[in-house]
């Protein structure tokens, strides 16, 4: 039952992975801190370990997410390659700082966060991107893939609702940002999951099944499923518009923002 638990979760995570470049992140999070929180896991590490299993799901999803996004020539590699060493060092650095945060003050970090995003999406929802706006230099993107990096890893995302906006505003449509979002999401979730799992070792974690931060039947049973079914959802993305990317998107991110601040407020009996 629990396999199928996670086979479940990983076909939503796969096909929205695809759909908005997300990572699943954004859907595996809170869904993995409910199933654990169920499984009577130590709530001090609960959310942690849902943080750490996301972004090792999204190494799968990325890989079967880009892949569907190339064919349709719609990656950005030269942009990949001046943001991947920022975002290794920054997702590294990220699971070591989220390792110390409490699970109450990560969820109300990543429900505040998720509603900013959202809110900052859907407001230029139908604003068409300016191509006259251009990237900045490299070093400059190499600072942003720093800084997309660390938040990646500390909310448990494949940087998506970092690397879409940022690529946005920067003069790149909808599509091509999505699908080098895609990319980026890769180089993310290893460093990251390794993060977590190195600093998890470091925590003693006392829970079957798991690697440091990282559940490993979690990880299988998401994977399998993600990898399928985010090909589907790349698809999907390439057949609607931009201004509607960015409503869903939006609106996808204020259900889990919203969330998680209840989840947050209420353990400290303010919800």
């Amino acid at each position: 039952m629990e396999l199928i638990i996670y086979l479940m979760i990983g076909a939503i995570a796969g096909f929205t992975a695809g759909l908005f470049g997300v990572g699943g992140g954004l859907i595996i999070v809170p869904i993995l801190y409910i199933v654990f929180t169920q499984m009577h896991y130590d709530p001090s590490i609960i959310m942690h370990m849902a943080l750490g299993t996301s972004l090792a799901t999204i190494i799968v999803t990325s890989i079967s997410s880009v892949s569907a996004h190339h064919k349709k020539g719609a990656v950005l590699w030269n942009v990949f390659r001046n943001l991947a060493p920022g975002l290794v060092l920054g997702a590294f650095l990220g699971a070591g700082i989220a390792d110390y945060l409490s699970g109450q003050g990560l969820q109300l970090l990543i429900g505040f966060f998720a509603i900013w995003v959202a809110f900052k999406m859907f407001r230029g929802a139908n604003t068409p991107v300016n191509p006259e706006h251009h990237l900045p230099s490299v070093p400059m993107q190499l600072v942003a893939g720093g800084g997309i990096g660390i938040a990646s890893a500390i909310f448990g995302i494949g940087g998506g609702s970092l690397t879409v906006p940022y690529l946005n505003k920067h003069g790149v449509v909808m599509q091509k940002a999505v699908a080098t979002s895609a990319a980026c999401g890769l180089p993310i979730a290893i460093a990251g999951a390794l993060g977590f799992m190195w600093f998890g070792k470091q925590a003693n974690v006392m829970v079957p099944n798991t690697v440091g931060y990282v559940h490993i039947y979690a990880f299988l049973g998401i994977s399998i499923m993600s990898f399928i079914t985010a090909k589907f959802g790349a698809k999907v993305a390439h057949m609607l518009s931009p201004a509607m990317l960015k409503k869903c998107f939006s609106g996808l991110l204020t259900v889990v923002g919203s969330y998680f601040i209840y989840q947050g407020l209420s353990q400290f009996g303010l919800a």
